[in-house]
Formats: structure tokens, C-alpha cells, sequence
């Protein structure tokens, strides 16, 4: 037994070793307070800053291009921690710096010659870019370095702005970090048929490879508050930006589409020319595609299920089924101007299919669709579409309106 225990012992300490040792970390990796973590990135026309501009007149530029400048935005440990203690309005979570050049991976190397921390892309929320930007490149060059970059999740939110996109970057609220705040927007989809299904680096790439044209959530900017109003059209042969829908536009989409999460329709009564207020609890669309010899055409079925949400119609007792009918019936009407006016935009001004109608048509018509796919968006624009809307309120809340 003796001597078992002593055969044991020699064992049990080279364990503990080997376990001490993979407890110590990895001893070549930089601490997380030694990093600056980048979480918002823009991309605009060459624009340098006035710091770039300074450092440039003492000697420090080196060959290149002024192509596009990024903007990288940052969160350190010692930002965070010093704004809990700190308060006033100059103090920021968050901090931003610009590079401008015409190589993106030299340009993010040009900032390790500014700071001592490293910057790491692991937590990035959001790419940006301006519309000047987006359409003047192809979209594969403007990301092709976040594709290949490994740190860049492909669940990393695109977006397209009105004007520099550097400027959806910036905030006068204190506490508020700019690429967190626009990543959280997207959320509200629940509440409004004007927001995209998020368009991420791993969709986007994916859109670029099928050769389709596609949207891509656009956003304005102004006086550091920011707003999602509308999309910017890709096309599928340039892979550019050819144009932007509007807010009511995009409606329109969400409507073919059927991938609204909430919203509201707002129309007005027939008879009294006062506002009805439907409210989306539900939502579901089907594209079907007609082949008949070489003709295609599409007949585009919506329905949604919604309570009477805001009534301004007096006289209107919500309880009768004849007044509700009337509020489904100025609802659909609304709902199809939305789709009428964003098929006539896609049809016959962009001539490009953004809604999804050749994926149907791939889907259930293959030998039709290897035929026509080469130059669908032109056979799209002159195809007919018919669309029929059927909305259904089943709640119209605690007050039936009438006068007590």
C-alpha cells in the first residue's frame, strides 16, 4: 500500500501543474483594458480631419490616394469607467477617430501610430456608408476588407446614410453611445413597418454573390440625433446605390414582402374625411408567379389581422359591424396606395426588383426562371402585378365612440 501511495503522489503533482499552468491565461494576449474596442465604423468621400490635416503638415503622411476616409469609433475600460465619475457636457462614452487614404487595411493599421492600444473588431455593431460612397463603388469593395477580416462578426449591421455617414456617428447625449444606439433602432421592427429586416455583412455578401438587387436601411442625421427614413436601392448588375425609397415607400415593401412585426395605417373615413388608426398585430403576404407560354406575371396576396387603435370619427359606433367594415375598408385602401406607389418606383423609375418577385419565381418555376434570370430586373419592370389587400379588425379597444 506504501508503496502504491508513493507511485500516486509523482502523478497527482504533475496534474496539478498542468492544470496551474492552463489557469494562467494566455500569456502573449493583451488585456481587455489594454484595448480600444471598435464598435462603429463609417465610410465617406475623402474628407480629412482637421487633426489628420496637422499632423500631415508635420510630416506625417506617407504615399497615398485621399479616396475615403473612416471613421472609427471606440469604447476603452478607462472611457467607461471615466464617465461614471466624470459629468458634464464635453465628457463621451465613446470615442472617434478618422483616417483617410485609399487602402482600408492600411488605414486602421495608420491608427497603431496614434495609440498604444490596440484596436480590436471583435464588437463591432455597425458599418456606415454615405451615399456619395455607395454610389460611386461597388458595395464588395467598400466591405471587401471587413469580409476577409476575421474579427468583423458577419451578423455586423449595414447601413446607408443621407449625406456623410461619419455624422450618424456622433451624439450630444450624454451617456449615449452613437453605434449602440443605431444597432438598437433596428429593434423597434415590432413597432413600425419603415424598418428592414437588418441587412448584416454575412446578407449583404450573400445579395452581392446572387447577382439580385436588394435594400439596405438608410438613415439620416442632424444636430447629433439620428432617424431611419426609408432604404437605399442596390442594384444587382452594378452592385451600387442607384437611388433611395422613401419612408412610405418602404411601407410598401414591407407590405409585398409580409415581413412587417407591427405598424400602424393611418387613413381617413370616405363619408367624414376623419382619421381611422389601424394597428398591425399580424401580417402575412404570398407572391404567386403565372407562367402561361412566355408570359409571367404576379398575383400578390396580403392579409393582416389589427384592432381600430385611433378613431376620430364621432359618430362612428366602433360596436357596429357596419362602421368597422368601413374602417377595414379606408385601411386596405391605404394599404394598397402604399403598394400601388412602391411598384410603380421599382417598376418603372429604378426598374429593379427589391420585394423578392424572381425569388418566387426561382422557387416555383426553375426551367422559367434559368431563362430569365440574366436580365430579370428588366423582364420585371414591364410584368404585370395584380395585388389584392383583406384586413381584418378584431379589436376595436374600451370606447365604441358613441356619445353617452
Amino acid at each position: 500500500m506504501k508503496q502504491s501511495h508513493n507511485n500516486i503522489r509523482p502523478l497527482f503533482i504533475s496534474l496539478s501543474v498542468l492544470l496551474f499552468l492552463s489557469l494562467t491565461g494566455c500569456w502573449s494576449s493583451h488585456e481587455i483594458e489594454e484595448q480600444s474596442l471598435g464598435i462603429g465604423l463609417a465610410f465617406d468621400k475623402a474628407k480629412p480631419s482637421s487633426i489628420e490635416k496637422k499632423l500631415n503638415e508635420q510630416g506625417g503622411g506617407y504615399s497615398k490616394k485621399d479616396r475615403i476616409t473612416a471613421t472609427y469609433q471606440f469604447i476603452t475600460p478607462q472611457v467607461a469607467s471615466s464617465t461614471t465619475k466624470q459629468s458634464g457636457p464635453e465628457q463621451k462614452s465613446y470615442l472617434n477617430v478618422s483616417e483617410t487614404g485609399d487602402s482600408f487595411h492600411q488605414m486602421v493599421r495608420e491608427l497603431s501610430l496614434r495609440s498604444e492600444q490596440p484596436v480590436t473588431a471583435h464588437h463591432l455593431k455597425v458599418v456606415v456608408i454615405g451615399e456619395d460612397l455607395a454610389k460611386s463603388y461597388k458595395l464588395e469593395q467598400l466591405l471587401n476588407q471587413n469580409f476577409r477580416e476575421s474579427e468583423v462578426r458577419p451578423s455586423c449591421l449595414v447601413l446607408i446614410s443621407k449625406g456623410r455617414a461619419s455624422n450618424t456617428l456622433e451624439t450630444k447625449k450624454d451617456g449615449e453611445i452613437p453605434a449602440f444606439r443605431l444597432a438598437g433602432i433596428v429593434e423597434n421592427a415590432y413597432r413600425t413597418t419603415r424598418i428592414l429586416p437588418p441587412m448584416s455583412h454575412i446578407k449583404v455578401e450573400s445579395k452581392i454573390k446572387s447577382g439580385s438587387s436588394f435594400l439596405i436601411q438608410k438613415v439620416l442625421s442632424a444636430d447629433g440625433q439620428v432617424k431611419f427614413a426609408g432604404a437605399a436601392v442596390i442594384d444587382g448588375k452594378t452592385h451600387k446605390m442607384t437611388g433611395f425609397l422613401n419612408e412610405e415607400e418602404l411601407e410598401g415593401v414591407t407590405w409585398i414582402t409580409g415581413k412587417g412585426k407591427g405598424g400602424v395605417v393611418k387613413s381617413f373615413d370616405k363619408e367624414t374625411g376623419q382619421l381611422i388608426v389601424y394597428e398591425i398585430e399580424s401580417m402575412k403576404s404570398s407572391i404567386v408567379p403565372r407562367v402561361k407560354g412566355d408570359n409571367i406575371s404576379f398575383d400578390v396576396n396580403i392579409e393582416s389581422v389589427g384592432r381600430l387603435s385611433e378613431n376620430w370619427v364621432i359618430s362612428g359606433d366602433t360596436f357596429k359591424n357596419e362602421f368597422l367594415k368601413k374602417a377595414e375598408k379606408s385601411s386596405e385602401k391605404e394599404v394598397k396606395r402604399l403598394v400601388g406607389n412602391v411598384l410603380e418606383k421599382m417598376q418603372k423609375e429604378y426598374q429593379v426588383d427589391v420585394a423578392g418577385f424572381g425569388n418566387q419565381l426561382r422557387i416555383k418555376h426553375p426551367k422559367v426562371w434559368k431563362k430569365v434570370k440574366k436580365d430579370w430586373d428588366q423582364t420585371f419592370s414591364e410584368t404585370p402585378i395584380n395585388y389584392d389587400v383583406k384586413l381584418t379588425i378584431n379589436d376595436y379597444g374600451a370606447s365604441d365612440g358613441s356619445k353617452k
